[in-house]
């Protein structure tokens, strides 16, 4: 039986997922290394941090990041963002350190999200996975967004990415849901690295 266009696309996509992030990571090397160096100099705890995040269907991952912040206390909360989730704008907590400051402001905390790509857990493109308190808080209607693999960049990404209201990114999110061909994954990766050199909404 021939495959159909989605089927073409999916492969299409995960054969560009393992090309990239396995080019990412052995040319970024040395500067994974130099990262790695400086964060652990500036203070102690991991280099690499890691939070539970919601996947596809529901699925629950770990996402692994650079340490950008000072390691929380015994006890200490990272304080969660109360109110109506419809006009949620993402806002950072305190504890940055000033090479996680640098890091998040070139979005280069995010560069081990290529280990997820490796691991299956992530795309290049798609909506960005939330931690499963935040999808408790979902409408309904929301929930569509994990009928799709989640990505490092997305739509909402490149269209306000953190200066957008929680509204505004899902209905960025459920856009690209509803309609993901492969060659609108070319357009948003290549979109996308016009936001990083311009430091778009990076916090």
């Amino acid at each position: 039986m021939p495959s159909t266009a989605p089927e073409r696309d999916e492969r299409q996509r995960r054969a560009i997922d393992v090309l990239v992030a396995t080019l990412g990571l052995v040319a970024f090397s040395p500067l994974l290394a130099l990262i790695g160096i400086l964060i652990k100099l500036e203070s102690p705890g991991p280099v690499f941090f890691t939070q539970k995040r919601v996947g596809k269907d529901g699925r629950p991952f770990e996402i692994i990041k650079f340490r950008s912040m000072t390691v929380a206390e015994p006890g200490q909360q990272t304080p969660t963002e109360a109110g109506d989730m419809e006009s949620f704008v993402f806002r950072p907590v305190g504890r940055k350190t000033a090479i996680g400051r640098a890091l998040r402001a070139c979005s280069l905390d995010e560069l081990p999200n290529l280990l997820n790509v490796l691991r299956g857990d992530l795309h290049l493109v798609g909506p960005r996975p939330d931690e499963p308190e935040l999808v408790a808080r979902y409408r309904p209607e929301w929930q569509a967004r994990h009928d799709v693999k989640p990505g490092i960049t997305g739509l909402a990404q490149v269209n306000g990415r953190t200066d957008l209201t929680y509204s505004e990114m899902m209905t960025y999110d459920l856009d690209y849901v509803s309609k993901h061909p492969f060659a609108r994954d070319v357009k948003i990766m290549l979109k996308t690295l016009g936001v990083v050199l311009r430091r778009e909404g990076a916090r």
